[in-house]
């Protein structure tokens, strides 16, 4: 099994890069973003790698962290997802980002993703739930918070100053963000008025 490659990029086509590992070349499947991410023919490259074997064929896929790589079996976990909805879920939304969304139970942002119908999307936030905090990346420090708005339990003063927020036309992960600095800043017991002042704060940074 490939585990990771290191070398130079060949070529890079819309869904694929050719990388270059001392002489031999090797067709490896990326998501947009990674393939953003690679640089130009020429230059080295590091992919962590998923090697998918079958009757029928091998494929490789790379990535550009490992935290992407872990995100890309997760989401196969999810009955109706392949590798083809998993990478489209990852060329729309970084890790970090799918973890918000599942926490915030975000089923539209999920959606975004070419190929991922509103049932597919209410599956991955559903089934994922109790996994997403382990793999939120920089997501890490607001994460509990975003599962407690998506569940519906977080503190009123909570909800109502991120409502306040989104109603402003801050997205609702801007505003969870912004609300779970305030808290930081104004202290737990913060009324939503306080919460609302503190997080506009952060946004105007």
């Amino acid at each position: 099994m490939i585990g990771k490659l290191k070398g130079t990029i060949e070529e890079i086509d819309e869904d694929h890069a050719l990388i270059d590992v001392h002489g031999v070349c090797y067709i490896v499947f990326c998501s947009t973003r990674t393939l953003g991410r690679l640089g130009s023919p020429g230059e080295a490259a590091v992919l962590h790698i998923e090697t998918y074997v079958r009757e029928d064929q091998l494929k490789l896929f790379g990535f550009s962290s490992h935290l992407e790589r872990e995100w890309f079996r997760l989401l196969q976990g999810v009955m109706g997802v392949g590798a083809k909805v998993a990478l489209a879920v990852l060329s729309t939304l970084s890790p970090s980002e799918i973890a918000n969304a599942i926490a915030l139970r975000d089923i539209a942002m999920v959606s975004r993703a070419p190929g991922v119908g509103k049932k597919v999307a209410e599956r991955i936030v559903t089934e994922l739930k109790n996994k997403a905090p382990a793999f939120a990346g920089e997501a890490a420090g607001t994460i509990g918070l975003k599962q407690e708005l998506g569940e519906g339990v977080a503190p009123a003063p909570v909800t109502d100053a991120v409502s306040a927020l989104t109603n402003l036309g801050y997205s609702r992960d801007q505003a969870a963000n912004a609300v779970a600095a305030a808290l930081k800043t104004a202290g737990e017991g913060a009324d939503s008025a306080r919460l609302i002042r503190f997080g506009l704060k952060e946004l105007s940074r």
